[in-house]
């Protein structure tokens, strides 16, 4: 029996951790037991943070594991990267998963390649900020979070300083991007790779909270763009997955598009979309198992992605602001539901995705609005 091993092992990785069991796999995670749903689940557990790169090689090698993987954790995916390297799996180049968890590299990176993103303003540590280049209003953000944790939109350069100490706040590495506001629909893409060639899966309609916090309250799926738009979009995140030297495994792409039609990458993460984009959405919509794919690049066993259908899929969020949604989500009142759960009766205005209280998610042959 081939052995996988899963970084992480929250509710985030459960899918994947299901997945692999049913594909005859067997499974170890590795995560801080508290939270971890999938010691329940999977074969075997070991209690040891997710960022314990050498740890975590060492216990790797002693499974003599076939292959590594997470889905929808920047956290994980060097880790991810840096074992499969040691042990010559596939996977993406510990280098490569640097440059996609930190948005200063990621932004350099982007810069010397020439793919069009925001201007930005990197502020390392806390040395005293002097001349702000950048014209308001302003994104502040930590350089190495996802979520949208700690990310505010600054529109008074009185507020400028506090947003960068709390962004440095929210960091791992207590680092803060100031970059230039990109007003624009957004959008995210899901790609999966391997040995270098990129497949194009998916592109999801997003939407936010808008400003502070840009919370995500709904995606779908498929992104209401044109042709032309589809392609420019496939052919630029070839272009920035190779800037960071993505080669292997699911990608998650964040864009905005101005109203003149000019396309900035925000983003990219070397891990499938997470709020149920990569886990469930895709499937739902392009009938092409995405958590599969994922497993089978790990495992050098991957083959060509077929998308077989061409449905609408999509997640709507619970929360203070769509309080109208929580008597439909607990009567399951819609019959195009897949899944649906309250996660906290109460609700919460939003700050960032955790202060969420639910979800509901869709499988149509058009696009639902609520």
């Amino acid at each position: 029996m081939k052995k996988i091993a899963i970084i992480g092992a929250s509710y985030l990785q459960l899918p994947l951790v299901q997945r692999a069991k049913e594909m005859g796999l067997y499974t170890i995670c590795f995560a801080w037991a508290e939270g971890a749903v999938c010691k329940d689940v999977c074969d075997k557990f070991y209690p040891i943070s997710i960022v314990e790169k050498e740890q975590i090689l060492a216990i790797c090698q002693q499974e003599h594991i076939d292959g590594i993987c997470t889905i929808a954790s920047d956290t994980a995916a060097p880790t991810v990267a840096y074992v499969a390297e040691q042990m010559g799996l596939v996977g993406n180049s510990y280098e490569a998963s640097l440059k996609a968890n930190n948005k200063i590299l990621m932004r350099n990176a982007f810069a010397a390649a020439n793919v069009p993103c925001p201007r930005n303003w990197c502020i390392s540590g806390y040395s005293p900020i002097t001349d702000n280049l950048l014209p308001l209003p302003l994104i502040v953000k930590p350089s190495d979070r996802s979520g949208s944790l700690g990310v505010v939109k600054v529109e008074k350069e009185e507020d400028l300083l506090p947003a960068i100490k709390a962004a440095q706040e929210y960091s791992f590495k207590h680092e803060a991007i100031v970059e230039q506001f990109i007003e624009g629909r957004e959008i995210s893409v899901e790609f999966i790779s391997y040995k270098g060639v990129h497949y194009p899966l998916q592109i999801t309609d997003k939407v936010t909270t808008e400003a502070p916090h840009f919370v995500e309250l709904e995606h779908h799926q498929p992104a209401n763009l044109t042709k032309a738009q589809y392609e420019e979009i496939y052919d630029l995140t070839k272009r920035a997955l190779n800037a960071l030297g993505v080669t292997n495994g699911a990608s998650h792409s964040e864009y905005r598009i101005t109203k003149d039609g000019k396309i900035y990458v925000m983003e990219i993460g070397a891990r499938m979309g997470g709020d149920f984009i990569g886990s469930n959405l895709v499937q739902l919509s392009t009938g092409y198992d995405f958590l599969r794919g994922v497993i089978e690049v790990a495992l050098g066993t991957f083959t060509a992605p077929q998308l077989k259908e061409h449905n609408y899929s999509g997640v709507y969020f619970l929360s203070e602001a769509t309080a109208h949604m929580k008597p439909i989500i607990e009567q399951h009142a819609l019959p195009e539901i897949v899944k649906a759960e309250i996660t906290d009766n109460e609700l919460h205005p939003l700050t960032c995705s955790g202060d969420r209280s639910g979800y509901m998610i869709y499988k149509s042959d058009k696009k639902i609005k609520i």
